[in-house]
């Protein structure tokens, strides 16, 4: 019987950092976010960076296969730059870096301005690693290809003595599946919601709109279970992907059995309006939202969401009302649970959620490391599921 995928989403706060381990040992991390107080043992967010190594190294293996900043905020990008053997300098290269085989980032990532960026260094940094893997040629995807960023590297493929169009098998536009794995070679492919090319042409760059979006498939023997990455988009971006999914009829492309709640529980995932105890989202988040299917979960990327009075005053996700609404939608398509990074198993200690693709579909699971024995802490498959 072969490995299962898995999916490994780790506790680091109000940050993003999830791990696709496939079943033939391929690895594919989305975000990284180290927070230097997670290296303090009474800090209840996890070593990031020693934890990935550590895994890395019992896999023996000193790479990613693939690397996805879903966007440029310093809760999905932090200390990627020391964690990381970048490309385009030698001051980030060396003993105990991680490499990574190929880069996936969204054009605004190569567009942004610094000094519009609060973190100004290290998004610089990254900025440049895009930028240097684009113009070398290699070992990097861009997700859009708006006509501001046309204009930036055909002058620059021109000096080079390169065609205007060299660099075009390097760009991935929304709606269309990302080369590079499939479901016949590696039992998962990706499928490319966004980000549209108007949320990332222009100086006004968002850069929540200009996220990275997936529905990431899986096969296990002739089944199919999806996975629907979100990041930090909000309603509107949102209702622009299911609009656009349902007239291009690819509908089975918001079908979900795992559910990555965007932006950390934020309300404004749901609706401009937080409500006063539920948020009611719009009626495209909540069509995706029904696309659950039976025994889905849902995972909150966050810290913890207690239901207490003060709660409801918070301005800053996570936040209660969200979670609510969420945990109604996910109760109406008869789906098993909704989990917070933080709050698993306690609040004074999380573990990373580790889910298992097999043939019984996907299954939370609960280990102390990745690749200890697992404990099943979910009810089994419903029959015929």
């Amino acid at each position: 019987m072969s490995a299962p995928h898995k999916i490994v989403c780790y506790p680091v706060g109000n940050g993003d950092t999830t791990q696709i381990i496939l079943s033939n040992g391929r690895r594919i991390l989305l975000d990284y976010c180290h927070r230097k107080k997670g290296e303090e043992t009474e800090s209840p967010e996890i070593d990031l960076k020693e934890r990935l190594k550590q895994e890395l190294k019992n896999a023996e293996r000193d790479y990613f296969d693939i690397v996805a900043f879903t966007h440029a905020d310093l809760d999905h990008i932090q200390g990627s730059t020391e964690f990381f053997d970048l490309q385009h300098a030698e001051k980030y290269q060396g003993e105990g870096r991680i490499r990574i085989r190929c880069l996936w980032v969204p054009a605004a990532m190569l567009l942004e301005e610094v000094e519009r960026d609060e973190q100004s260094e290290e998004f610089c940094i990254l900025r440049q690693e895009a930028r240097h893997r684009l113009l070398e040629g290699k070992d990097i995807l861009v997700f859009s290809k708006p006509d501001t960023l046309k204009d930036w590297l055909e002058p620059k493929l021109k000096e080079r003595g390169e065609a205007a169009n060299a660099r075009d098998h390097l760009f991935i536009d929304a709606g269309t599946i990302v080369p590079g794995l499939s479901l016949a070679s590696d039992g998962v492919e990706f499928f490319c919601h966004s980000p549209f090319i108007k949320h990332c042409d222009g100086t006004d760059i968002v850069r929540n709109s200009a996220s990275l979006v997936f529905n990431v498939r899986f096969l296990i023997g002739e089944a199919t279970y999806d996975y629907f990455h979100v990041g930090d988009t909000e309603w509107t971006d949102i209702e622009d992907i299911v609009k656009t999914t349902l007239y291009h009829k690819n509908d089975d492309r918001l079908a979900w059995d795992l559910y990555n709640i965007p932006h950390h529980c934020s309300y404004l995932a749901l609706s401009d309006e937080k409500g006063d105890t539920e948020t009611n989202p719009k009626p495209l988040v909540k069509h995706l939202l029904l696309q659950g299917k039976n025994d889905a979960y849902m995972v909150s990327s966050s810290k913890p969401i207690p239901d207490l009075e003060e709660s409801y005053k918070e301005t800053q996700p996570p936040h209660i009302q969200a979670r609510k609404a969420y945990k109604r939608h996910l109760e109406e398509v008869e789906g098993r649970k909704l989990l917070v990074t933080m709050e698993e198993p306690n609040a004074n200690k999380p573990e990373p959620l580790v889910f298992e693709i097999a043939g019984g579909g996907i299954i939370w699971r609960r280990s102390i490391s990745i690749g200890s024995a697992a404990i099943v802490t979910s009810r089994p498959p419903r029959a015929g599921s």
